[in-house]
């Protein structure tokens, strides 16, 4: 029997908050500016996405103490750009990362449900922890909290979060004018938690939204992650864009429902992916690689290799070869807060690598680093990058992509006008958006309608 064709999920990541995004290019506009931000969520809901993803920061990256300027510098927050990006689209899902380590479950509930409301049903939450004291010292309790417990932080505060969106049914406000009577339940919105990281009680101050709970998401990787989204998110955000990791990572979390008593199709994932169109797979090639250039350039070179030697290289030549001294093992670390620190815990091995690689090929520091980071995902004509987008969702690679653009904001715009019909065409993506929210849109039930799902008490 012929194997149905899964429907393709596309989202929109707004670029900005690290090096891939080319802002020196002339072609690339402000990352602050409104007129930004509904510009691309326009195209995305022109394009008929899925939803726009905004990432968060919440510190400057430094580098020896100095702002690293290299990346795309400051982000508006989260749910104020969010809330604007309501008012000037209709479908389109609106997603945000929004950190467990340095929030309160109620305001962040609060927060979530309103936007759920301001929008139709269209809010998404993607639960993220930070692990590092650095983001930590702009907040009151600044690093207090032990990496290892980062996880269960995150969980107690998913929870109680769930526990006050429940603490409504919904069916609570009848504003009888004739009596008088505006609630038919007078302990609405209550709530009583009682856990490790939370001891509250309360009223919840927002009805219950269109959606019952924000679509969640999960981006962590370790096995605790996993494990996190495969007990309660909606979908996850995964760096596993290429075919063969991509199958191993989806085969891995889709196994792990089951013990939650949930099916495959309760948990999407849904990998970052960057892309460089052409009229041809040639040009498309050479696109990508002024692409890449231009996002490593000589100072941003000299910067990422600081990531592993812990040492100021400022002195190097980017195009010259790597320092022949070896890193600096340290607990302090010139990089500190950027998650690249994690990806290297064993710096003199990387060392040792990289200095094989660029003898063996003859690269100066710049080209290694254009060599070993992240190629662009899809490269290719619109029809190449359509089919092979396809191709990876039908081999369960994926469930869909959440696109990254390089340019902002119009980076999105060729994709949406040659990719997308193409798409359409093959039956794969939808030409119409059909129900209102953005779990009508991810083909996800409301919680209410999910069975063994449990309501707060009210």
């Amino acid at each position: 029997m012929t194997k149905p064709l899964k429907q393709i999920h596309l989202a929109a990541h707004f670029p900005g908050v690290n090096n891939t995004t080319v802002w020196s290019d002339p072609k690339a506009g402000s990352h602050i500016e409104f007129s930004s931000f509904a510009h691309f969520a326009r195209t995305a809901e022109r394009a008929k996405f899925d939803f726009l993803f905004l990432a968060e920061g919440l510190r400057l990256r430094e580098q020896g103490g100095k702002i690293y300027d290299l990346d795309v510098v400051g982000r508006p927050d989260t749910f104020t750009v969010l809330a604007a990006l309501a008012a000037v689209t209709d479908h389109l899902g609106l997603t945000g990362t929004i950190n467990s380590t340095f929030n309160e479950p109620y305001e962040v509930a609060r927060q979530f449900a309103s936007l759920d409301h301001l929008s139709g049903g269209r809010s998404a939450w993607n639960v993220v922890t930070s692990w590092d004291g650095f983001t930590g010292e702009n907040f009151r309790r600044g690093g207090f909290l032990p990496q290892e417990e980062r996880y269960s932080r995150a969980k107690e505060f998913l929870a109680t979060a769930h526990e006050l969106f429940d603490s409504w049914r919904g069916d609570e406000i009848v504003a009888d004018q004739a009596t008088g009577t505006f609630l038919s339940d007078a302990k609405a919105g209550a709530f009583v938690h009682e856990g490790r990281h939370f001891d509250i009680h309360g009223r919840f101050n927002v009805p219950r939204s269109p959606q019952g709970r924000p679509v969640i998401f999960q981006a962590g990787d370790s096995d605790e992650g996993r494990e996190f989204a495969a007990a309660g998110a909606d979908a996850i955000f995964s760096r596993y864009a290429a075919l063969d990791t991509g199958q191993a990572f989806y085969t891995d979390v889709k196994n792990r429902l089951a013990k939650y008593g949930r099916r495959k199709d309760q948990l999407l994932i849904l990998p970052a992916a960057s892309f460089v169109l052409g009229d041809t797979d040639a040009e498309a090639e050479e696109r990508a690689k002024e692409v890449r250039r231009l996002q490593v350039s000589g100072a941003t070179a000299l910067k990422h290799l600081e990531f592993v030697w812990n040492r100021d290289l400022s002195s190097y030549d980017p195009d010259g070869p790597l320092p022949d001294i070896d890193p600096l093992v340290s607990e302090e670390h010139i990089s500190r807060g950027r998650a690249q620190v994690r990806m290297y815990r064993d710096p003199l091995a990387t060392a040792r690598e990289w200095r094989e690689l660029a003898a063996a090929h003859n690269w100066s520091i710049r080209d290694l680093v254009i060599e070993t980071g992240n190629r662009q995902t899809f490269v290719g004509s619109p029809g190449t990058v359509a089919r092979t987008i396809d191709e990876y969702v039908q081999a369960d690679a994926a469930d869909g992509f959440i696109l990254v653009p390089h340019i902002t904001p119009t980076g999105l715009d060729e994709f949406a006008d040659k990719v997308v019909p193409l798409l359409q065409e093959k039956g794969v993506f939808r030409t119409e958006y059909e129900g209102g929210t953005l779990r009508d849109h991810l083909g996800l039930a409301h919680p209410d309608d999910v069975p063994g799902t449990e309501r707060a008490a009210s």
